[in-house]
């Protein structure tokens, strides 16, 4: 009996490797949270402004390449939505980064408004004398 060819043989799993074709080796987005699902601080709705509160840092420990990206991006004032878009991630995955940088005081956030107070009589009776005044 002659003995199995190598091409006939699966591969070994440490020669498995996951590829992009114009990327090379693809980082799976808990392994870029550290396996982390929420940020540290913040919220960090879709709406939530963000900017970095100076350059990007040179050489920062504990920073990957994708909190680097964040902050090029976020010279400008951007949007959480906007920068889930740019990085082409998972929105948890943008919001833990975001939460790494603000515990590193490298950006700041504007969170949204919350809504009127819907109990507030007030609110009710301007509604009301502005659709008379119509």
């Amino acid at each position: 009996m002659m003995p199995p060819e190598d091409d006939a043989l699966p591969p070994e799993p440490h020669d498995e490797r996951w590829l992009d074709e114009h990327a090379g080796p693809m980082v799976r987005p808990y392994v870029m949270t550290s396996g982390r699902l929420e940020p540290t601080r913040g919220q960090f709705d879709l709406i939530t402004l963000v900017v970095a509160i100076g350059p990007e840092p040179e050489g920062e420990i504990g920073l990957g390449p994708e909190h680097l990206a964040i902050m090029r991006l976020c010279q400008q004032v951007t949007s959480v939505a906007e920068l889930t878009g740019h990085l082409d991630l998972p929105v948890a995955t943008v919001r833990v980064l975001l939460g790494d940088l603000l515990d590193k005081g490298l950006i700041t956030m504007q969170e949204p408004q919350p809504e009127a107070d819907m109990h507030d009589i007030r609110l009710y009776k301007a509604v009301i004398d502005g659709l008379r005044a119509l």
